[in-house]
C-alpha cells in the first residue's frame, strides 16, 4: 500500500491521473527545469506513462514518487522521492521538484525532512544521495542545512537544453 506522508502543512500522497495536468504545467516550465536535468514534458499521454512508470517503481521495490499538496487541497504543488532504490545496498537518491509559486516558503525543506525520515526509519535506508546542478543555489544549500555533506564534483555529469552541467553529489548517512 502505498505511504500517505504528513507535515505541519502537508500532505505527501500518491499520484494519479488527476495530476497530469498539475504535472504537465510544471514540468514544461522552463523555470522549474533549469536545474533539473530534464526535458520537457509535452503532452497529457506523456506524463500518463510517468505517473504509471512511478506505479510500478514503487511496486518494484526501485522508487518512490508522492505528489506533494498543501493540507485541506487536491491540487499538487510539486513531486518528491527516491529513484535508484535499492533494497539490498540500503540506498536511495531523493529528489524533489516544487512549482515556482510555491519556492521560497519553506515547503521544499518540510517534504525533504519528512522524506528522510521515512526513507531511514520506514524503507531502512543507510544513504540518502542527492545530485545537485552546482549553480542550485537553493538546493544546495537545502541540502547542506538538512546534514548531507557534499561529496564530490562530477563533472559534465547532466545536461540540460543539450548544455553538459556539474553536479555535486551528496550523501545523507544513518
Amino acid at each position: 500500500m502505498f505511504p500517505i506522508l504528513l507535515t505541519e502543512r502537508l500532505v505527501l500522497r500518491e499520484l494519479s491521473g488527476n495530476d497530469a495536468q498539475a504535472l504537465l504545467t510544471c514540468f514544461s516550465n522552463p523555470e522549474v527545469l533549469r536545474h533539473y536535468g530534464q526535458q520537457p514534458l509535452t503532452s497529457l499521454g506523456q506524463v500518463q506513462q510517468i505517473i504509471k512508470i512511478f506505479s510500478n517503481n514503487f511496486i518494484e521495490k526501485c522508487g518512490i514518487k508522492w505528489g506533494i499538496t498543501l493540507k485541506g487541497q487536491e491540487e499538487i504543488i510539486g513531486t518528491i522521492g527516491f529513484q535508484e532504490w535499492s533494497t539490498e545496498h540500503k540506498k536511495a537518491e531523493i529528489s524533489y521538484a516544487l512549482f515556482p509559486e510555491y519556492w521560497g516558503k519553506g515547503y521544499a525543506m518540510e517534504a525533504v525532512n519528512c522524506v528522510i525520515s521515512y526513507g531511514f526509519e520506514e524503507m531502512e535506508l543507510l544513504r540518502i544521495g542527492a545530485i545537485v546542478f552546482t549553480e542550485n543555489d537553493a538546493s544546495n544549500r537545502l541540502l547542506q542545512k538538512i546534514g548531507f555533506e557534499k561529496e564530490g564534483l562530477l563533472k559534465k555529469y547532466m545536461h540540460q537544453n543539450n548544455v553538459p552541467h556539474d553536479t555535486y553529489i551528496y550523501s545523507l548517512i544513518k
